[in-house]
């Protein structure tokens, strides 16, 4: 229980360091007293509210995840565990844990999150997710 609890402290911590760097000006593109990751999610999660986003949710990202469409899902590939190393669904390539907190070059690069968003969300769901689903997805890996 208290191992519970502690991870539901670290995560609203985390959320809370998150969603103040996005309150940061958009000009301001070092945040000196956030580590790469958070400081690059902060600013992506600025800019998806930029585009209409926002707030975001951890459980709305989560769901996503797993948000079956058709004969996939993004754990189809990454796994629904995302701190377990996955595999492409069709050309079998091993895929690194998606969980920053595993993986240290996760979500640290802008280009890479929207590449990737825009690859996996097309090959997954038939379209482009929306801002506020990346945003959504974006803090829940955070969090992992």
């Amino acid at each position: 229980m208290n191992n519970n609890l502690n991870k539901s402290l670290m995560g609203l911590a985390l959320t809370a360091v998150l969603l103040s760097s996005v309150n940061a000006s958009a000009a301001n593109t070092k945040v000196a007293s956030l580590p790469l990751s958070a400081e690059r999610i902060g600013l992506q999660l600025q800019q998806y509210q930029a585009q209409g986003a926002g707030p975001f949710s951890a459980a709305a990202g989560q769901a996503l995840w797993l948000q079956q469409s058709e004969d996939r899902s993004c754990a189809s590939c990454h796994t629904a565990k995302v701190t377990d190393p996955g595999m492409h669904q069709n050309t079998r390539k091993p895929i690194e844990a998606m969980a920053p907190s595993l993986t240290s070059n996760r979500l640290t690069d802008a280009a890479k999150i929207e590449k990737w968003f825009t690859r996996n969300c097309n090959w997954t769901f038939k379209r482009e997710c929306t801002p506020q689903e990346k945003g959504d997805v974006l803090l829940w890996l955070s969090l992992q």
